[in-house]
C-alpha cells in the first residue's frame, strides 16, 4: 500500500476528528436513534432517517479516516533545508499582479487551500519542487499561464 505523507500538524487533526467522532459524535447518533425508535412507526419517523443518515455518514468517516491514519507517513520539515520540497512555507509573488501569497507544501489528505495549505499534487506544488529563493516558476491554470516568484522558503 502506498504511503500518505503527512505533516505532524495534519495527521494530529486527522487523530483528533477520529477520537472525536469515536467519542463523542458516535454515541450521540446512537442515543439519538434509540430516541427516534421510542416514538413509533419508523417509516415515517423523519428523527430516525436522519440519524441513521448521520450514522452512515459518521461510519464512513471513521473507516477512511481509520485507512489514511494506519498508511500515514509523518514527515518532519523542520528537519531541512534548502529548496521547495514537502512541508516548505513558500512565499510566492504573482508575476503580474505582485500579489504575495504564502503556502505550506502538504499532502493530498491535508490540503486547504483557504489556509495556505497547498496540496503537493497541485499543478503549483509541482511546478515548486527543487526551486530555490530568487526563481520564478510557470504553471499552467484554467485561466492561461501565470507566473510566480518564490520569494523564501522556509521550513517550521
Amino acid at each position: 500500500m502506498e504511503k500518505i505523507p503527512l505533516t505532524r500538524a495534519g495527521f494530529t487533526l486527522l487523530d483528533e476528528e477520529l477520537k472525536q467522532l469515536k467519542s463523542v459524535e458516535r454515541p450521540a447518533v446512537i442515543r439519538a436513534i434509540a430516541e427516534a425508535r421510542e416514538h413509533g412507526d419508523l417509516s415515517e419517523n423523519a428523527e430516525y432517517h436522519a440519524a441513521r443518515e448521520k450514522q452512515s455518514f459518521i461510519e464512513g468517516r471513521v473507516k477512511e479516516l481509520e485507512a489514511i491514519l494506519s498508511r500515514a507517513e509523518v514527515i518532519d520539515p523542520s528537519k531541512f533545508t534548502g529548496s521547495v520540497k514537502f512541508g516548505a512555507h513558500v512565499v510566492v509573488a504573482d508575476d503580474d499582479s505582485g500579489e504575495e501569497k504564502t503556502y505550506q507544501i502538504v499532502g493530498e489528505v491535508e490540503a486547504d487551500l483557504e489556509r495556505g495549505l497547498l496540496n503537493i499534487r497541485s499543478p503549483l506544488a509541482r511546478a515548486m519542487i527543487g526551486k530555490d529563493e530568487g526563481d520564478t516558476v510557470e504553471v499552467r491554470t484554467p485561466g492561461g499561464q501565470k507566473s510566480y516568484e518564490i520569494i523564501s522558503v522556509r521550513f517550521i
